[in-house]
């Protein structure tokens, strides 16, 4: 079964307004080496989908510094291949969209073009490994109308407000409420995919536009549970909300397990922008227990459960515990450093102490000198 995808780079933007003043939520940094729009980009290459179309809002020049051609995903193609689709307003209105479905009015031209039968829709605020080809198979076997993937999750794991939390009964949608209306120990929490024809895509964006919708969810989803055939599938893997700065913290802190590692990089490659680095290295009082340290970094100090980014420099006496350093960040000597998120190109000088907690990191703007 052939399908487009479309992936969402900035429809969850205000959930880390902290990550997103010089970038698009597609483009955040994750894991030591990876973008968020790595994960959904990858899941749509691993399973075939190779025409590809990534919706943009805002700030995103790194994002397309990143994706460029393509072809670290191997998608530099002549026909197909991945789509930068900058941001379009409404009909005879010069603002940009705020909705899904607004967004999805400003690429009807794309979406007329594409030849596949199927699209795939996703978006940048999660971190998972999916096999797209299982979902198509499910909702085709199914004769589904629209197919939403969900993840069983804990009620008290932290969502956002606008997450949609679905009633199944039988794999079929019954019902759509939100984080304020939790009543259940374990939830089906939407993870913000979706898998329909493309004809009927296009028919509801038609009628969208004819009827004035704004919201996929709510104006769409919603009122045709019982008037179309609407599925949950259910997502058994990894995955990982970005949700919050916090959420975004506990992610990165969750993928230190060899457990959540393996599940989300063990079977499927994930893919990413190749830089031409040095290997790291480590100095003779270098201590490093149980961290991701990518390329090109120097450690001379102490680094325990911390994800440290490439080009990093940890100098002699620093200690950097449960944090996430990214990229060209340089810290000084004898520092300390705990529950810390640090941007790109921080400078921390000799003998600073920083300290957050668990429950509340302390972020580090891109290019803050302290």
């Amino acid at each position: 079964m052939k399908a487009v995808g479309i992936i969402f780079s900035n429809i969850h933007d205000d959930n880390v307004p902290e990550l997103v003043r010089v970038r698009t939520l597609g483009s955040i940094p994750f894991g030591g080496r990876y973008r968020l729009i790595d994960f959904p980009l990858s899941n749509m290459v691993n399973s075939g989908i190779d025409t590809v179309g990534v919706i943009t809002k805002s700030n995103y020049q790194s994002l397309m510094d990143h994706v460029g051609s393509g072809k670290d995903w191997d998608l530099a193609r002549k026909d197909g291949g991945v789509i930068i689709l900058p941001p379009f307003g409404d009909m005879g209105n010069n603002t940009l969209y705020s909705t899904r479905l607004e967004a999805l009015k400003g690429i009807t031209s794309f979406l007329f073009r594409a030849d596949e039968e199927y699209v795939v829709m996703t978006d940048c605020d999660s971190v998972n490994c999916i096999d797209y080809n299982e979902i198509l198979e499910f909702h085709s076997r199914n004769r589904a109308d629209i197919t939403l993937v969900y993840k069983k999750m804990n009620a008290e794991t932290e969502i956002a407000d606008s997450t949609a939390i679905l009633d199944i009964s039988e794999d079929r949608v019954t019902n759509i409420t939100y984080k304020d209306e939790l009543t259940k120990d374990s939830e089906n929490v939407f993870i913000n995919v979706y898998v329909m024809k493309k004809s009927l895509l296009t028919n509801i964006v038609m009628d969208s536009i004819s009827h004035k919708k704004r919201h996929f969810m709510s104006d769409v989803i919603a009122p045709n549970l019982k008037g179309m055939k609407i599925l949950g599938y259910e997502h058994k893997g990894f995955y990982a909300g970005i949700t919050s700065l916090q959420a975004y913290y506990n992610s990165n802190m969750a993928i230190l397990d060899k457990k959540n590692r393996n599940d989300l990089f063990g079977d499927r490659n994930i893919f990413t922008k190749i830089r031409d680095s040095a290997p790291t290295k480590y100095g003779n009082s270098a201590i490093v227990k149980n961290s991701l340290i990518a390329d090109g970094c120097v450690i001379e100090g102490e680094v325990e459960n911390s994800i440290i980014f490439r080009n990093v420099k940890v100098a002699r006496g620093t200690v950097v515990k449960n944090s996430i350093v990214m990229q060209n960040t340089v810290l000084g000597e004898n520092c300390t450093l705990n529950c810390i998120i640090t941007d790109k190109n921080v400078t921390i000088k000799d003998k600073r102490v920083l300290s957050g907690s668990e429950n509340h990191p302390f972020y580090v703007g891109k290019g803050i000198m302290i």
